[in-house]
């Protein structure tokens, strides 16, 4: 016999997930992702026998939950299922699966919408911080069609505008965890930053990369792959993150010129695999990196104003953030971190695990 468990499941941005409400799953975390676990098909390669789809970046959790603060609607708990690998974890924020939280929001009940626009705030339990996202609700109803266009997904859809708040430093501490701008590790020169999303920021060059390179190609480099995890394993304890040897945070970006009219192009691992284009909150994390003179991002990018929008270069593609980050002070501050997506409901109804799963979880 099998256990139906009630999901939706939605593109948010750039990548795919399964959303669940918090009171459809086990409430104790180990045995929720049990069923998390049977629900992606993990671990396993293909992720055959589930829902995943093989790669982490469809491989993604949303739990959502009503809150009794007044200044929050939601609570919004992301969980990264890896697919070759017993493991779920809960080590980073995904500001992708953040793009669909406010439709699943209203259409579950949890917010009620206005005619025009619904302003849906949402707390990021990952690591506190708050997000406000804007989801087009004409007459009262979610919207998914629309002209907004974002690279790394065919076609347009709705507008989707994320403005974060309290995000700086939400996993390390601080918006610099180690305190420099500028940190040497084995002869490379490394920003460390959490913009709301840990990522160490590297030089291309300092790999022999131009930073073109496809994902594909820069995966089936063995030694770039060795290289770069040996700094992250060095420079996450230094982040305040601990040992990340079975985490998936720090990203480690590599930046190079622009070449398509943006302020700098990147290419992350996130931490095994490289991604496709580059997350929402990594995005936000590498334009405030470009706005503190002296990093490794502002170096290569080269001076830009102190607000507005920069075009992060990615491999398919840009992102587009709005930015403002205050040096003025003594103390580097982000006042601002805006980011447009897009998200699509692709199915709803129920997944099904085995009775046995369930029945040891609940």
């Amino acid at each position: 016999m099998q256990i139906a468990i009630p999901t939706v499941v939605m593109r948010g941005g750039t990548s795919k997930g399964l959303y669940f409400l918090a009171s459809d799953l086990p409430s104790d975390p180990a045995l929720r992702d049990d069923v998390l676990l049977a629900v992606m098909g993990s671990p396993d390669d293909r992720q055959i026998d589930g829902m995943g789809g093989a790669h982490p970046l469809t491989s993604k959790i949303a739990i959502v939950s009503p809150c009794d603060d007044e200044d929050v609607d939601v609570e919004y708990l992301f969980l990264q299922v890896l697919v070759d690998k017993a493991e779920v974890s809960d080590g980073q924020n995904c500001g992708n699966l953040l793009a669909g939280v406010g439709q699943f929001a209203i259409e579950s009940g949890l917010v009620a919408s206005t005619s025009g626009e619904t302003d849906v705030r949402i707390r990021l339990l990952n690591s506190g911080g708050k997000a406000v996202a804007t989801i087009q609700t004409p007459e009262g109803s979610v919207a998914y069609e629309g002209d907004a266009r974002i690279d790394g997904v065919p076609g347009t859809a709705a507008p989707v505008m994320l403005d974060f708040e309290d995000v700086s430093g939400s996993s390390c501490g601080s918006l610099l965890p180690t305190t420099s701008v500028v940190d040497e590790v084995d002869g490379v020169s490394v920003t460390c930053i959490d913009n709301g999303m840990p990522v160490v920021i590297l030089r291309a060059s300092d790999f022999g990369k131009t930073g073109e390179e496809s994902p594909a190609e820069l995966e089936s480099d063995a030694d770039l792959k060795s290289r770069i995890e040996k700094l992250r394993l060095q420079l996450g304890p230094r982040m305040n993150l601990g040992d990340v040897g079975s985490k998936t945070v720090p990203k480690m970006c590599l930046v190079s010129p622009a070449t398509r009219g943006g302020a700098l192009s990147t290419r992350t691992f996130i931490p095994h695999r490289v991604h496709q284009a580059i997350g929402v909150l990594g995005a936000a994390s590498v334009a405030a990196a470009c706005r503190i003179p002296g990093s490794v991002a502002h170096e290569v990018a080269g001076p830009t104003s102190a607000a507005g929008q920069l075009d992060i270069e990615h491999p398919t593609g840009r992102f587009t953030v709005d930015i403002d980050v205050d040096n003025g002070s003594g103390e580097i501050k982000v006042r601002r971190s805006a980011l447009l997506r897009t998200a699509r409901k692709l199915m709803d109804g129920n997944v099904y695990i085995s009775e046995g799963i369930w029945s040891r979880a609940c």
